[in-house]
């Protein structure tokens, strides 16, 4: 990617430049892969020197790292200031959020996603495990059942693997143009729902528990 014309450089506070950095780190890796793009490239089209990216990151593949972290751990503002209303009320402005996440970086969560299919690399791995585990915090959260702790092991596990779902959805909306954003939105939304409301219930009545009342 080389001749890349240099954005001109301007000041910023620490924090906001190394957040630049890993936005144009994103667009591009996502945009062109990993293999093709060199960190010269994203310091020019950052705007700031090659040394700042050693800097902040440590190296290219650091880097890259933490894009697919950004990417994959859901972040903290898909749950901030959620109405004090009903589950169902505050899922469905989650998942709004995060689907807005998603859409504007189609191509970095598309390949982020695929790394996790590839397997065989443990940092990536790990990467991985602490979005599951972050994103099923978020939607606990949202369902006002962070408190459980009644078959907690259970419903933990449940969230956990509708990620896996999820996953396998937007790959029909982004890629395959079977299922819209609003398709989505609604398959999303409900299956948290019936895994809360019914799967939950009967998993805890089996195991010879009873789960909490319904929010």
């Amino acid at each position: 990617m080389g001749g890349r014309r240099q954005t001109q450089r301007r000041r910023m506070e620490p924090d906001a430049r190394r957040a630049e950095i890993l936005g144009v780190a994103r667009r591009l890796f996502g945009a062109n892969g990993y293999a093709t793009v060199s960190t010269s490239d994203i310091a020019a089209e950052a705007g700031v020197a090659r040394a700042l990216i050693n800097h902040y990151f440590g190296s290219k593949r650091r880097l890259y790292l933490e894009v697919v972290r950004q990417m994959m751990v859901v972040p903290a503002s898909v749950s901030r200031n959620l109405p004090p209303t009903g589950p169902e009320e505050r899922l469905s402005i989650c998942v709004d959020r995060w689907l807005d996440v998603v859409e504007r970086n189609r191509e970095m969560w598309l390949s982020a996603i695929g790394l996790e299919a590839l397997g065989n690399d443990p940092e990536v791995d790990r990467i991985m495990l602490e979005a599951d585990e972050i994103a099923t915090d978020r939607i606990l959260e949202a369902a006002l059942m962070a408190d459980v702790t009644e078959g907690r092991t259970q419903l933990r596990a449940m969230i956990r693997a509708h990620s896996a779902m999820l996953k396998a959805a937007s790959r029909e909306w982004l890629v395959r143009g079977t299922l819209s954003r609003s398709d989505l939105h609604v398959i999303l939304t409900r299956t948290v729902l019936h895994l809360l409301n019914t799967v939950y219930p009967a998993i805890r009545a089996a195991d010879g528990g009873s789960a909490p009342p319904t929010p």
